[in-house]
């Protein structure tokens, strides 16, 4: 260090600068909001609907199927849904060598929380569940109850198409 010199420690000085805007807006600027709308649609779905009803037994005998069809059902809709089955024709039939027709309405059905069996009718629909509220998310399943008392026909496989349908209330 050289003679009659000050010895100063050197210093480092940091400043940090931070702007505060007040909440004012500034001149020339605006505010304003806006709405948001959503429209949910109504819907409904019958889904899992089960692949067939097997009945077998005697002429004369009446044979019962429980939770024959399993099906869901998923809405929306406040008011509620019904579903319905009806038979495709009149007659279950069983091929072109066999003229014994067996009547739809040989076949009942019985849906869930219900007492009666009722026979299917292929001029209108039968009800076999109906709530007035909607289905839970994912779907309320439901289990439909056959039985068909076997007529006086020949030894054979009878078929026939039912329709499901879910409508919204």
């Amino acid at each position: 260090m050289a003679t009659g010199a000050a010895c100063w420690p050197r210093l480092a000085v940091l400043v940090a600068s931070v702007l505060v805007f007040p909440a004012v807006p500034v001149a020339g600027a605006d505010d304003g909001s806006t709405t948001v709308s959503v429209e949910v649609a109504t819907g409904i779905t019958l889904t899992a609907l089960s692949g067939g009803i097997a009945l077998s037994g005697m002429a004369g005998t009446t044979v019962p199927a429980n939770s024959a069809v399993v099906h869901a059902v998923e809405t929306n809709n406040v008011a509620g849904y019904l579903v319905t089955v009806q038979g495709h024709t009149a007659n279950l039939a069983s091929g072109p060598e066999n003229a014994d027709p067996v009547p739809i309405g040989a076949l009942a059905v019985r849906g869930p929380g219900t007492a009666q069996f009722t026979p299917l009718n292929s001029a209108r629909p039968v009800t076999v569940y109906s709530t007035p509220v909607p289905s839970a998310e994912g779907g309320d399943e439901l289990r439909d109850d056959y039985r068909i008392g076997v007529p006086f026909v020949a030894g054979n496989t009878y078929s026939a198409t039912l329709d499901y349908v879910a409508s919204a209330l």
